[in-house]
């Protein structure tokens, strides 16, 4: 049990029965009446968020989510196979869980799996991921940094915008949570 004052974000809350993430949260004094807690949550297995408004200082459910670092090692089928880094045991997650972690995922590369009573919930990856673009259209002579941006494929199939000058083969740094260019990733 904790209370609407201590919530953060990323916790996970066990409301009637469902587990919800903490994405977001606020208190909030109005003018006149109580204290409230105003918070946008994300229901775990579902992806979906609500905006859900408590009054301060309610008792709420917590989860137990553990959260291991684990290696992503192959696909099976739809799933994807993990791999604890202490111990070794392999984990398969359906794609499901893996959701849109999966357009910045590269086999053997490292990423949190937070489950709860055994069950997968979820997927954190880093803030950026380093991937190489596989394909762009060329750039056009006197295109330069500050000009407009392009399509291109990740090694991964997933499509962001780059900057013109960008070509294939270079390493991008990409913004996890939005998908957006962050810059080249200079040296070997």
């Amino acid at each position: 049990m904790a209370s609407t004052n201590d919530l953060k974000n990323g916790m996970v809350l066990d409301l009637d029965g469902q587990l919800w993430q903490v994405q977001w949260f606020q208190h909030h004094k109005p003018g006149k009446g109580n204290t409230v807690v105003r918070t946008k949550l994300k229901h775990v297995l579902s992806g979906k968020t609500v905006d859900r408004t408590f009054p301060a200082d309610t008792k709420v459910d917590t989860a137990t989510v553990d959260r291991s670092e684990m290696q992503y090692l192959y696909m099976d089928g739809d799933d994807y196979v993990f791999m604890d880094n202490t111990s070794f045991e392999q984990l398969m997650i359906s794609a499901a869980v893996v959701g849109e972690a999966k357009d910045y995922l590269l086999e053997n590369q490292s990423a949190t799996v937070a489950t709860h009573e055994g069950n997968p919930l979820f997927i954190e990856l880093p803030a950026s991921v380093e991937l190489e673009i596989t394909y762009t259209e060329p750039g056009l002579q006197g295109d330069r940094s500050s000009g407009g941006t392009k399509p291109a494929t990740l090694e991964t199939g997933k499509e962001i915008q780059v900057p013109l000058f960008i070509t294939n083969g270079e390493k991008v740094k990409v913004d996890t949570r939005d998908g957006s260019y962050l810059g080249r990733v200079t040296g070997a």
